[in-house]
């Protein structure tokens, strides 16, 4: 991949990385703090609701991270856009589209339909 495309990406994925370690933190921030006041019962009800529906959030969040570090590091040792099934280039293409992916559309369709066989 030409360097001006990996530069492209990286400065995608680290801006994608700070806007999920700035959310993080706040919503951080909101569990503990909500965690603290006291509320009638319909109210504490749906306050952990919320708080249940945070945790899945940041769930969520936490392996987008993951993920997103792990591309940095596939830039960073020069295999970032390479496929990790058939070891071909990943187009520019769906890249744009998920910056964090790690197979090319022929093999990440190929495991989705080895996935809808197994369901």
């Amino acid at each position: 991949m030409e360097q001006r495309n990996l530069r492209h990406f990286k400065s995608i994925l680290t801006g994608e990385l700070d806007r999920l370690l700035s959310q993080a933190q706040v919503g951080k921030q909101e569990l503990s703090a909500g965690s603290h006041k006291e509320i009638e019962s319909l109210d504490r009800i749906m306050a952990q609701v919320q708080q249940t529906l945070n945790l899945r959030i940041r769930s969520r969040e936490s392996r987008l991270i993951k993920k997103v570090n792990l591309a940095l590091e596939r830039i960073e040792h020069g295999t970032y856009g390479e496929c990790e099934e058939c070891g071909e280039p990943i187009s520019l293409k769906r890249l744009e589209v998920r910056p964090v992916t790690t197979k090319c559309i022929h093999c990440k369709e190929m495991e989705e339909r080895r996935e809808a066989l197994v369901h």
